[in-house]
């Protein structure tokens, strides 16, 4: 298939970031692995151990999460679905929000439940209602962990309880973390600090954050905890201060305290020394394309996610470019439909590459609509008898 190329330079402060590692830096120098990135670009900031192979607990429910997100976006099942709770579910120990056997609970409360209280029971309750057994679920983590790329990571469970083979390593749990916080709807429930579940009834319990830090570090929306003895305190977090995201986790924390305090200097770090610049938002047209056989002649070509150069902060512009690759596109075509790439160029070498798609859906036209407008090319001249 053809492809149709469109070149535009812009002036933007991009520096190239090497990884700082432990020994250059002084942070995260309790925990026996940390990582520190901007999620947008995947710019690593800083590292100390992020491959080593170690205990998640609870940060693995960052992708039950994931899925769970991805079943109600795919439609699979909705935010209002209830779930019946099973015995394997309310026999769950540890964190858990006190869920019994044969409970109904929307899928929503469910969801809240393990975003703010890290419940283990709300957490199989839900890998049964979309896996239809936790055993099937657990295989869909580990696809989906392949998906991402992920070659540290190997889950047993939902929940993260200490089991035999259960492994992940800061780097993927900020893999995960990255994928997570392009769904805006679970940002909503883990910056929750405080909530309650049964309302008005004689169960009512009350939530709270297990992550401190979305009430005292300001930007912190998220994500997730995790202790048992075999990890340590472990936490993944994230915060967002004007057009800046980051994402910070340690593993093998001696407590909470300190997990906390190494979490918020690394972000104190980020924040001071980085800042995220945008070259192109979901909205930029980057390009208008024919459309062979749609309703409209022509559509609107965006970016699907922010194109964005994570920058130290007082560098010098340098240029940066892109083209658009795009094959034949042929009605119908719904906005998210990936219909070409964008290909970003720094001193003409490939840097990032992004999807593209439609501003808005575009339906197909029928034979009278297409008619019509041979006959209004024919009219203007566009058509060659």
């Amino acid at each position: 298939m053809k492809k149709i190329f469109s070149v535009i330079l812009i002036c933007l402060s991009v520096f190239p970031l090497g990884i700082v590692r432990a020994s250059e830096l002084k942070l995260a120098e309790n925990a026996k692995s940390a990582i520190l990135l901007e999620p947008t670009t995947g710019e690593i900031i800083f590292e100390k151990n992020s491959h080593e192979k170690l205990h998640p607990a609870s940060m693995t429910k960052m992708m039950s999460m994931l899925l769970v997100v991805e079943a109600i976006e795919k439609g699979v099942i909705n935010w209002d679905d209830i779930v019946t709770v099973s015995e394997n579910a309310a026999s769950m120990g540890g964190s858990q929000i006190l869920l019994e056997v044969g409970e109904q609970m929307s899928v929503d409360d469910l969801f809240k439940g393990v975003a703010v209280a890290s419940g283990n029971d709300a957490v199989v309750a839900l890998a049964e209602k979309i896996g239809g057994s936790e055993a099937i679920f657990v295989d869909m983590m580990n696809d989906r962990a392949k998906e991402l790329g992920l070659t540290d990571t190997n889950f047993k469970n939902p929940h993260g309880l200490d089991e035999a083979n259960h492994y992940s390593s800061a780097y993927d749990m900020a893999m995960i973390a990255k994928e997570l916080v392009k769904h805006p709807k679970v940002l909503e429930y883990t910056s929750i600090y405080e909530d309650y579940l049964r309302q008005n009834t004689d169960r009512k319990i009350w939530l709270v954050n297990t992550n401190k830090l979305v009430r005292f570090y300001t930007g912190v929306d998220g994500l997730k905890t995790g202790y048992t003895s075999s990890a340590g305190y472990c936490l993944t977090a994230t915060a967002k201060k004007n057009n800046s995201r980051f994402i910070a986790v340690v593993m093998g924390e001696a407590d909470s305290k300190t997990r906390n305090k190494e979490i918020s200097e690394m972000l104190d770090y980020a924040f001071a020394q980085y800042e995220v610049e945008t070259m192109l938002s979901t909205n930029s047209v980057v390009a208008t394309k024919e459309i062979e056989k749609g309703k409209q002649k022509y559509a609107e070509i965006v970016p699907l996610y922010e194109v964005t150069f994570l920058n130290k902060k007082g560098t010098n512009k340098q240029n940066a470019s892109y083209e658009i690759e795009t094959d034949l596109l042929k009605a119908p075509i719904k906005h998210g439909d990936i219909v070409g790439n964008l290909v970003i160029k720094q001193d003409n070498e490939v840097i990032r590459t992004v999807p593209v798609t439609v501003k808005i859906d575009i339906e197909k036209a029928n034979i009278l609509e297409l008619y019509w407008r041979h006959l209004t090319d024919i009219f203007k001249g566009d058509v060659n008898l």
